[in-house]
């Protein structure tokens, strides 16, 4: 017999929707809608939507509409309300009813009338036909109904109202039915990024392109936290608005073939484009410009394809070189601001062999698919194709445009896997056309007068998301961040090493002056009993007094020195900095040492003691007492030192206190035997501690 199938809103950016009713008459399938009551409404063959006129406001007087519906023998069809408010002043002549059968013979299964109702269980037939009567009186209220339908199969039917928040699952799966566009309910967000919470299911999905406005479907959901913004875009006749920040969203799960097939990539050549005519003309300074097949590249600069003429005899064609699964095509007109011309309306034809061309249709359609196009000249919008193209050649013929045809494209596919399935689509053979040869080029484009309106139309596809070359970087780009890591780590940890190494070079070595010849050279010359700043090794008379055996250490202080000072028996104390001379193996100069200082108990040993060289002063620096002035708390050293002289004086008034009588006499006390005996020797030149067995005198 026949069915209705109402095609929905168009888009527009304030979200006010435009409703039109197109009858396809089919042989196979549901009846027809008839009366003057009747709302928008699709019915498929195993799925639809019905709705009152006008709804979601208040339906008209006096009108009456019946619906019947088919499905398969052996089928039931049940019901699910998204909402029915009808009012009851009056139920004679006010009610919505479903029967069982069509025609004379048809029994009721359950009347409705009342404002507000909420029916959620699932209305079902006994039979696989059904008819759905609606009538109004007079009333002044009542917003009418809204219900979808489906064979029993789905148990899971959802209404084309049921929102993202309806379902708290993380993943679910429900059945959408066909017509959700009559829906007046908008969306927010696009994919893949995913849709606001408070978005209507299944008009979002056949904004994704995951179900078909005519046959509806399958969606599965996963639900995840929600971002900031929300992109609005159009895509199979669906505007999308944009978004502020939500607390989740949800996306869709799809079956893979989704990327991009190289026009845009440039994996397909400028030779696998051609186009029934190329616009040529000259502009004002003499330049010409050609709008090419080559330049209908989507997001390509510069001019897009245009035809010569523009009429509906016009085609762009792509060879994708071998035979594709083709899932969806993205369109946009000129993208030049001062030629401002897109393709509206347009089909979509496809051949494996270049000769016979099959037009697009839907599934369980007889009439050629119309694709909405683009509503300007510079946003994309996309359209899927369900079920997808199998081709080797594909052809765009632009039916609807802007003042004249220009066009920018990407296909959506995937290759055919081994076995894989063919499409469901019935192909129309289409004769080949005769195309007009182009005009002579003009001085100057020309703006023809010619401006057709945006049609009013649906579509259903598939999400077209990256495909090869997205799968391909997203194998790229971690393999190069882990290099650059490496790399910057080695980098990092060899920079550290280079200055630790520095660091560590020289913290135990000599100056550069002290290694060389010269500066040990002028080192013999100089007198030996000078004493350098570096080289002196300073000790107040109160620690000098102290010095009376080994139970007594007084505390050493010392100037750094950057050689290795000997040191005086019975001192244990260092000072800030070593007083060793590094081990640099023989050196000229430096003669084997010889004992010279005080000889050391044998029952004691300091590990840190080393004898004094026998050749001279050139390591081995004298011993300067009291620095500060401070009296002697030794109990040997009963007298304070008046030695205050050092700083101002220079080295060759430098005085020392010891407990010899000769200490007027010599500036330098002579080293003790192991009796305390002085030992007879001329050239005495340093000190060395009394042990507590001497006594100062001539001193009190």
């Amino acid at each position: 017999m026949g069915r209705a199938v109402m095609v929905g809103r168009g888009p527009t950016g304030a979200g006010v929707l435009v409703l039109s009713i197109l009858i396809i008459l089919t042989t196979e399938g549901c009846r027809a809608q008839k009366g003057d009551g009747c709302g928008p409404s699709v019915l498929g063959p195993s799925s639809g939507t019905l709705s009152s006129l006008g709804y979601p406001g208040t339906y008209p007087n006096n009108t009456v509409c019946e619906w019947e519906i088919s499905v398969p023998r052996g089928g039931r069809i049940h019901f699910r309300f998204a909402e029915l408010d009808i009012e009851d002043s009056d139920c004679r002549v006010n009610y919505l009813r479903l029967y069982n059968g069509i025609g004379p013979q048809r029994s009721e299964i359950v009347k409705y009338c009342g404002l507000g109702l909420k029916v959620t269980e699932l209305i079902e037939s006994t039979g696989n036909q059904v008819t759905v009567q609606f009538m109004s009186g007079t009333h002044h209220s009542g917003r009418g109904f809204y219900l979808s339908y489906s064979t029993t199969e789905h148990t899971d039917l959802i209404t084309c109202l049921d929102k993202g928040t309806d379902f708290p699952e993380a993943e679910f799966s429900k059945y959408c039915p066909a017509g959700c566009l009559t829906s007046t309910e908008e969306i927010s967000g696009t994919i893949p990024n995913g849709y606001r919470e408070s978005s209507p299911l299944c008009v979002a999905a056949v904004h994704a392109g995951v179900v078909s406005n005519a046959v509806g479907g399958r969606i599965s959901v996963v639900s995840s936290k929600g971002i900031p913004h929300y992109e609005a875009t159009l895509a199979n006749n669906v505007t999308s608005t944009g978004g502020t920040l939500s607390n989740s969203l949800f996306t869709f799960k799809t079956n893979g073939c989704y990327g991009t097939l190289g026009l845009e990539s440039g994996v397909v050549a400028d030779t696998q484009l051609s186009a029934s005519s190329v616009w040529e003309w000259n502009n004002i300074i003499g330049q010409q410009s050609v709008w090419a097949p080559s330049g209908a590249r989507l997001k390509k600069a510069g001019p897009p394809w245009a035809p010569s003429q523009s009429d509906q005899q016009q085609w762009l064609q792509v060879d994708l070189k071998r035979e594709k699964r083709v899932t969806g095509i993205t369109t946009t007109g000129s993208t030049l601001r001062e030629y401002q011309y897109y393709v509206s309306a347009y089909r979509v034809l496809y051949s494996n062999d270049g000769q016979q061309w099959y037009i697009y249709r839907e599934a369980n359609s007889t009439q050629d698919k119309v694709f909405q196009g683009n509503i300007n000249y510079l946003y994309e919008v996309r359209n899927n194709f369900i079920p997808p193209i199998e081709a080797r050649f594909v052809r765009i013929n632009p039916t609807l445009w802007h003042q004249r045809i220009a066009l920018k494209l990407e296909l959506l596919g995937c290759q055919i896997p081994a076995g894989g399935w063919r499409t469901e689509a019935r192909p129309r053979m289409l004769p080949p056309t005769r195309l007009s040869p182009p005009p002579a080029g003009t001085k100057r484009p020309p703006h023809l007068g010619q401006t057709t309106h945006t049609p009013d139309i649906r579509n259903t596809t598939m999400p077209p998301h990256t495909g090869k070359d997205v799968a391909l970087a997203a194998v790229l780009v971690p393999v190069l961040v882990m290099v650059l890591t490496a790399l910057i780590v080695i980098v990092v940890c060899a920079w550290h090493w280079r200055n630790k190494k520095k660091s560590s070079e020289g913290t135990y070595d000599l100056p550069h002056w002290d290694r060389t010849d010269w500066w040990k050279s002028m080192k013999q010359l100089l007198p030996s009993k000078m004493v350098e700043t570096e080289d002196s090794v300073r000790y107040s008379s109160s620690e000098v007094g102290r010095l009376t055996g080994r139970g007594a250490v007084p505390r050493l202080h010392a100037e750094p020195a950057e050689y290795a000072q000997p040191l005086v028996s019975g001192v244990t104390t260092l000072g800030a900095r070593s007083t060793f001379k590094p081990d640099e193996g023989p050196d000229p100069g430096y003669s084997d040492p010889d004992l010279y200082d005080a000889p050391i108990s044998p029952d004691v040993y300091h590990a840190y003691a080393e004898p004094l060289p026998a050749s001279g002063s050139e390591y081995a620096t004298p011993i300067v007492v009291d620095m500060g002035c401070h009296p002697s708390g030794g109990s040997s050293l009963n007298q304070a030192s008046t030695v205050c002289s050092f700083m101002g004086a220079g080295p060759t008034s430098l005085l020392t206190r010891t407990d010899s009588s000769h200490s007027g006499r010599s500036a330098y006390d002579t080293p003790k035997n192991t009796t305390g005996q002085v030992t007879p020797t001329e050239d005495l030149t340093y000190q060395v501690p009394q042990s507590n067995t001497q006594k100062p005198t001539g001193q009190s």
